[in-house]
């Protein structure tokens, strides 16, 4: 029963920690969405209105957050849109680091580390997830018109 406990228990965290990671990029749009439903909802929406309406509104900031990061070909207003995206990712990942690092850990400053090294892991995991969609291009200013290249001839036949 013990093993049993210990393989669930392992299954458990593994999972759970897959979830944090799967989950990381949409920490903005979750923000937002809870942002704006709680605002909607004070301002007399109705529960059901305030879950649509934050519910439309997250989904909205997340497909117009990845659109912009995909399409822009600058690598300033990328790095922006990345950084928005991976920065409350940051400070979520390091809060549920810290939380479950009280468990094990009974020294503050050793749940301080790992806390931020969890930090730096779901950011950076959200900032890879956001610009895997953005398309690789050369280093070239944006109005560079490009020379047609001429067929190479490789060898020339002859008629006999």
């Amino acid at each position: 029963m013990l093993a049993l406990g210990l393989v669930l228990n392992t299954l458990g965290i593994g999972l759970f920690c897959w979830a944090i990671f799967a989950l990381a990029v949409y920490a903005l749009p979750f923000f937002v969405a809870l942002i704006i439903g709680m605002t909607a909802l004070q301002s007399g929406a109705g529960v059901v209105g305030a879950l649509l309406i934050g519910t439309t509104v997250g989904a909205l900031t997340l497909v117009l957050g990845q659109t912009a990061a995909a399409v822009t070909r600058s690598l300033t207003l990328r790095t922006a849109i990345a950084t928005a995206f991976a920065v409350p990712a940051a400070a979520a990942g390091c809060h549920l680091v810290y939380a479950l690092s009280q468990i094990a850990m009974p020294s503050p400053a050793s749940r301080e580390v790992f806390a931020c090294l969890g930090a730096v892991c779901v950011a950076g995991t959200s900032w890879t997830r956001l610009t895997v969609f953005a398309e690789a291009r050369p280093f070239e200013p944006v109005g560079a018109v490009e020379k047609p290249s001429q067929p190479i001839l490789t060898s020339a036949t002859r008629e006999g």
